[in-house]
């Protein structure tokens, strides 16, 4: 248990920082699961559109500590691979 004001002081930001995070790494994964949910459904164009709107979620993820940068990175490379794959084998 924290016994200084600073400690206790500390614990408290840890707690609302903890909260934040939680909730954006939360926003990134439902993002992500749309993206998911369409390329299974085979909808090229609801795909690219909810990419769209993952894409800037999951790099801000990426830049706040949520994820770490390169998995970040990671991730929106593999779903715009499949995003081009899908429209790759529709055409």
């Amino acid at each position: 248990m924290a016994n200084t004001v600073s400690a206790k002081k500390a614990v408290r930001q840890i707690e609302r920082r903890t909260a934040v995070n939680k909730a954006r790494r939360s926003a990134m994964r439902t993002e992500i699961r749309r993206v998911e949910e369409a390329i299974a459904a085979g909808d090229a164009a609801k795909a690219k559109e909810a990419f769209k709107a993952a894409e800037p979620a999951i790099a801000r993820s990426g830049q706040k500590g949520i994820v770490h940068a390169r998995a970040a990175s990671r991730k929106v490379s593999r779903l715009a691979k499949r995003i081009k794959a899908m429209s790759a084998a529709s055409a």
